[in-house]
Formats: C-alpha cells, structure tokens, sequence
C-alpha cells in the first residue's frame, strides 16, 4: 500500500448525512501525487457524496478532508476549485444551447491569467481535436462521447491539480468507454493526479494504481488494483462470472 505521508489528498474519519440518513461512515483515504485512485462501488454505496464533499459542495457530519496540507471540507466550494480540486460530473452537465468554445471558457471564469487560459485552450484543442472543429456549435449537438470530451475539456481549462470524475463511462457504448479510459491515461500522464468513481469496476480497476471498495458508506475492501482485480469476492461482487463489467 502507497504511504500517505505525503499525500496529495487525505481524508480522514468522513462521515456525511442527508438529514438522519447517514451516506458515509468514517471513510478514510488517500491519493498521491501522479496517481490515478478508484472508489468503487453499487449504486447507493456513497461514491458520489464522496467526490460531492471532497468538491466543497457538501459540508461533513464529522472527519476531515486535507489538500496538499491544506484542510479544505470547511472551504466553500469556490475556493476548493482554486486550490486545483476540479470536479467532471456524472452525467456531463454541459451547457446545451452554448457553444463548444464557451462551455470551455466557463472551465477558467476564475481565472485571470489571460495567456494561460489561452495555453490552456490550445492544449485542450490539441487532446481533443474534434472540439476546435466543433468549437461553433452547441455543446447538446455533440455526440455522448464527444460531450464527455468536452466535460472534461472544461475541467482542464480549470488547472486542475487533482481531478475528481464521477461516473465517466455512465451512458456510453462498449467503444466510447476505452476511448474514456484512453483520454484519463492521458491526462495522468500530463501529470494531473486523478480520483476516479465508478460503477463500471472493471474499467476503474484496470485504469488506476489503487482501489476503494464502497459498500453502503464504507470502505470494505482496498488495495493496489492488481491485486483487487483477482480478489474472489472482488470477482464474484463486481467484475461477474463471465468477465462482463459491472
């Protein structure tokens, strides 16, 4: 098991409620500069209130939340995005009727480094060359992949230190999720350190160096990726008999 003595991100004793309902029960983990971590889980295990509270968007019953030593699960969530937490949401949630070149603009609105947004820009061109030929058009006449693109385009355009994607693969063909898990290797490589939620186990295991198992609002298995991909109740929970993805 990676150390987190100098983790990028620390989350320590988190628990979160909705009202009485208690979403998360005393979680604890960690990512390290340059690595890509997993939380898995079944829909309702707390994987998305999670990224939700590591975002600023949902305060913590209780437990703490440190970014590069800073404890930020007090921060509102504007300042957790100008530290270099940027969040990809499930689902998208692109701006339909804008276009391509503004859904990305709105990644950097608080940003005033002028030539860097412009670096940005090009270096979001460059990755996804399919969204400077489209950059004219409204992002809801994109395709489902094309508008995953751009999701995590606008993120990018944000100087994410740490990005938190949840569900990415959620509503694409077998195809457009490799080409998902080819654009996050991608990503990594520049450098940017990637927390990854997702039901699709298989895609997330084969994807990142470590592993949270979420059951129900707690951790119940981790570990580096190799070894949870040939864990028995692993197999038998989350990746299926036949080998399909969960």
């Amino acid at each position: 098991m990676n150390s987190a003595e100098n983790a990028l991100l620390e989350i320590s004793g988190l628990t979160v409620h909705y009202g009485k309902a208690r979403a998360l029960d005393k979680i604890s983990l960690h990512v390290n500069q340059g690595e890509i971590v997993c939380i898995v889980g079944a829909n309702g295990a707390g994987k998305t209130t999670a990224i939700r509270t590591i975002s600023g968007s949902k305060h913590p019953t209780s437990g703490e939340i440190f970014f590069d030593g800073k404890r930020v699960d007090e921060m509102p969530a504007y300042h957790v995005v100008r530290l270099g937490i940027v969040q990809v949401p499930a689902g998208r949630q692109i701006f339909q009727t804008m276009s391509v070149l503004d859904n990305l603009k709105v990644g950097a609105h608080r940003r005033r480094d002028r030539e860097g947004i412009k670096r940005d820009l090009e270096s979001v061109y460059e990755h996804f060359p399919i969204l400077r030929d489209k950059r004219n058009q409204a992002g809801g006449e994109l395709s489902g992949g094309q508008q995953q693109m751009l999701a995590v385009g606008r993120a990018l355009m944000a100087n994410p230190r740490l990005l938190l994607m949840d569900e990415p693969s959620i509503g694409l063909s077998p195809i457009l999720v490799a080409e998902v898990g080819k654009i996050i290797k991608d990503i990594n490589r520049r450098g940017i350190s990637i927390l990854l939620v997702e039901q699709n186990a298989r895609l997330a295991l084969r994807l990142s160096n470590r592993a949270y198992i979420l059951e129900l609002g707690r951790i119940g298995l981790q570990g580096h990726c190799e070894d949870l991909i040939d864990n028995a109740e692993v197999k038998r929970c989350y990746l299926g008999a036949t080998g399909a993805a969960s």
